[in-house]
């Protein structure tokens, strides 16, 4: 044992590091983290528990989370459906839309197509309507144009009322133009003039006398309009079929409220 001691003490002397201008190379700098055994001891019995608040509220938290990841990971069949519906929409509406500006493969005809748009405007046929009237002089063709033109009345309002409700915009960033800000025709949901070419369409099919190749021409003018309001990029397919089935609706009411002669003459003669 002495004989140990004593070549141990050797061997301390010898070691360069013992040397007094390298002892500070052994020492730990000042402000150097304690070593992680260090943290395991004071993670002891010594160290202080958590407060129970603080721990109930974690695991209501651990227990929360789960419940809402599953409900964003995992949406209603309705919302799936709706989702999955309205991306065929705008597809569909956008592939469509080939004359919406300069830069689409139809753009040379789009002149021609907003023509077609513009013949189920409600300028036109508002003003077309008051002229007939005013030149009318039969009874039974001033209680057509009469509850004819409160038809188109009512589409306007119909219109203009739901689209300020939704507030849908278009496939493309098309601006309405000057006759359109004149009938608040300015959102895409319903189209306005598909509900108007199918509202009137019907009411001359069921007032007027025609052969058999105007009234098929009567239903091709209807869905040539709406298929132009969707070309052009101004509505969705969606907002066109809307149109149409507010349209029909909108007939059937003016059917349940139709003015008699006697109402238009009174109406006529008080204007």
């Amino acid at each position: 044992m002495p004989a140990s001691q004593s070549r141990a003490r050797a061997r301390d002397r010898n070691n360069v590091l013992n040397r007094a201008e390298f002892l500070s190379l052994n020492q730990p700098p000042k402000g150097a983290p304690e070593p992680r055994s260090s943290g395991r001891k004071a993670s002891g019995p010594s160290a202080q528990p958590p407060p129970a608040g603080d721990g109930a509220r974690e695991r209501r938290q651990s227990q929360q989370l789960p419940e809402e990841d599953c409900m964003q990971l995992n949406p209603s069949f309705k919302g799936i459906a709706f989702n999955s519906l309205l991306a065929i929409d705008i597809c569909m509406s956008k592939r469509l839309g080939v004359c919406a500006n300069r830069a689409a493969s139809w753009a040379s005809a789009r002149s021609m197509v907003k023509l077609i748009g513009i013949t189920g405007h409600g300028i036109p046929w508002i003003g077309g309507t008051i002229l007939c009237l005013v030149k009318s002089s039969s009874l039974a063709g001033q209680e057509v144009l009469m509850n004819l033109l409160l038809a188109l009345l009512l589409d306007i309002m119909t219109v203009a009322g739901v689209q300020k409700l939704i507030k849908r915009r278009g496939p493309y960033e098309t601006s309405p133009g000057l006759l359109d800000y004149l009938t608040m025709d300015i959102y895409a949901f319903p189209a306005g003039h598909a509900s108007r070419a199918a509202m009137v369409s019907k009411f001359f099919l069921s007032h007027l006398v025609l052969a058999v190749p105007l009234r098929v021409l009567l239903v091709l003018w209807a869905f040539c309009v709406g298929l132009s309001r969707v070309m052009i990029g101004r509505h969705h397919v969606t907002d066109v079929i809307s149109g149409f089935v507010i349209g029909y609706f909108q007939f059937r009411l003016v059917e349940l409220v139709w003015m008699s002669s006697n109402t238009c003459q009174m109406l006529i003669s008080a204007w």
